[in-house]
Parts: C-alpha cells; sequence; structure tokens
C-alpha cells in the first residue's frame, strides 16, 4: 500500500464516506488535533512513568483513534435510508467517560488539596501532561464548533472535556510522583 495518494494534491481530503471537503475545513481541524493530542500521549508514555499509567494512555489513545474516526465520519454518511449504520466505526461509551472520572477521583483522593491555579512546568513529563492538556481543549473548542455546523456525539464532546480533566490531575499526580515542586500561581499585587 502506497503512503502518497496525491488524492489531495488540490487541498480536499476524503471523510470516511467519500465525501471531500477542503483540507481545512473545521472537520478536519477537529480530527487532525485529536491526531496530535494522541502523539503528546504517545510522549508522556514514553516518560519514565508508572507502567499502569502507560498502560492507561495507551487505552485512552485507542478511545482517541476511535474518537478521530468519528470525526472523520461525514454524518450524512454514516447510515443506510434502512437505519442500519453504514460504517463499522466503533463509539465512545458511557463507561469510558465514567473510566476517566473514576482514574481522576483516585489521583485526586492521593494529592493535596488544590487551593490555587498552579504554574504548568517543573518537571518535563509533567509539561508534556500539560501541553497534552491545552491542545485536548483545543480539539474540544474545535469539536463543538463543528457541532454548531453538523452533528457531532455527545459522547465525544464529552470525553474530550473529561479527557483535559484527566490531565491536568495527572499532571498533578506526576509532580507528586516525581518529587518535582508544584509552583502556586500567586498573583502579583501591584
Amino acid at each position: 500500500m502506497k503512503i502518497y495518494t496525491k488524492t489531495g494534491d488540490k487541498g480536499t481530503t476524503a471523510l470516511f464516506g467519500g465525501t471531500r471537503v477542503p483540507k481545512h475545513h473545521i472537520r478536519i481541524e477537529s480530527y487532525g488535533t485529536v491526531d496530535e493530542l494522541n502523539s503528546y500521549l504517545g510522549l508522556i508514555r514514553d516518560q519514565q512513568i508508572a507502567e499502569y499509567y502507560k498502560k492507561l494512555i495507551m487505552h485512552i489513545q485507542d478511545r482517541l483513534f476511535t474518537l478521530g474516526a468519528i470525526l472523520a465520519t461525514d454524518p450524512r454518511k454514516a447510515t443506510l435510508k434502512s437505519g442500519k449504520e453504514r460504517l463499522n466505526i466503533p463509539k465512545i461509551s458511557e463507561a469510558n467517560i465514567t473510566r476517566l472520572e473514576n482514574e481522576i477521583d483516585q489521583m485526586n483522593e492521593l494529592l493535596p488539596p488544590m487551593t490555587n491555579f498552579v504554574l504548568p512546568g517543573g518537571h518535563t513529563t509533567v509539561s508534556y501532561c500539560h501541553i497534552a492538556r491545552c491542545v485536548c481543549r483545543r480539539a474540544e473548542r474545535l469539536a463543538t464548533l463543528l457541532h454548531e455546523q453538523e452533528p457531532v456525539d455527545d459522547r465525544v464532546l464529552m470525553y474530550l472535556n473529561r479527557l483535559s480533566d484527566f490531565l491536568f490531575v495527572l499532571a498533578r499526580k506526576l509532580t507528586y510522583d516525581l518529587q518535582a515542586e508544584e509552583i502556586k500561581w500567586i498573583p502579583e499585587k501591584l
């Protein structure tokens, strides 16, 4: 299989289902940002972190491929006239969202209460988590913009929202695990 097809040489690309759209289409921006997020998660997974978190991140990366496939599908081509699904695309489930919530809760139980915002940084791995969190928020913003124009499964939006929260708490947990300094943001008084 060749990597290049030359079909995008004029600035368009195909969605699942065959619809061609400009490469700058909000749908492409949405799933492209999810792909960028997935790459940052790979970078975090490659760090010296507990095996548990590596496996959890791999699970999340799998869910992000599913989420990307959902976003890459033209909703008008996803089902047949009979109502049956035309494309065999996995779904994001309530259980996927609940798992993120449970992981957040478990990590939070081990952390000191948060009394201020924290400055990103303190350790390279923690910084990668904060970058991933920011990319996740951008993916969420783009997906909600897409949702204003074309329907997006609510669970996609919920998953991205919960994932950004998870990444913030993971950054705090890794700060704790790596014995890095968590610097509170104390606004300067003028």
